[in-house]
């Protein structure tokens, strides 16, 4: 265990605490829920900095860091889709998450042929996962129950998710389709 991945770990750790926060029946509860995301956030791209700058890089760390990021955006899409109960956010909430398991379950067939490294994080995939953080922030703080400083207008965060959101969904279609074209001559190889 090295520093960074504590702070890997430490995300995984916040998941059940931005459950928590975001349930408790008091009106500053989801906007600490929202902060510890936004915290959570940070940390993504911390922890990755930590890792490389001072050579902490490790298979643990390699491991950990995607799930820690698709488990807390899982989680959170979950949370809104309940919170919102809209098909405007149930449908793109549907496609981040399909892709997520479509990507990784790919990683990991073709991991099996030696070939993972065919299909290495793209740089639109980095672009969509911060468009995808940001959405969920600001539709966490946009919540009814969100307790939020006075000069935010609840209907200026939801505008400024539903950008986010609708962005991130676009960045992960696409994402998906570089990845699967990357892939696409060893689905169609014979065995």
């Amino acid at each position: 265990m090295n520093i960074a991945n504590l702070l890997t770990s430490f995300r995984i750790l916040c998941i059940p605490l931005l459950v928590f926060f975001f349930y408790l029946p008091v009106p500053w509860g989801q906007t600490t829920a929202a902060l510890i995301f936004a915290v959570v956030g940070w940390t993504d791209w911390f922890d990755g900095w930590v890792a490389r700058k001072f050579n902490m890089q490790s298979p643990l760390g390699e491991f950990l860091d995607p799930v820690a990021d698709k488990l807390m955006v899982a989680a959170s899409l979950v949370l809104l889709v309940e919170q919102h109960a809209t098909f405007w956010i149930a449908g793109p909430a549907l496609v981040i998450i399909s892709r997520e398991i479509t990507v990784s379950a790919l990683r990991e067939w073709m991991a099996e042929y030696g070939k993972r490294s065919e299909i290495k994080v793209v740089y639109i995939a980095k672009l969509k996962t911060l468009m995808q953080l940001s959405a969920i922030f600001f539709l966490l703080l946009s919540g009814k129950e969100a307790e939020i400083v006075s000069f935010w207008d609840h209907s200026l965060l939801y505008i400024w998710g539903y950008i986010f959101l609708y962005t991130a969904v676009t960045l992960t279609l696409w994402s998906m389709y570089i990845y699967l074209k990357a892939a696409w001559p060893m689905l169609l190889a014979k065995k």
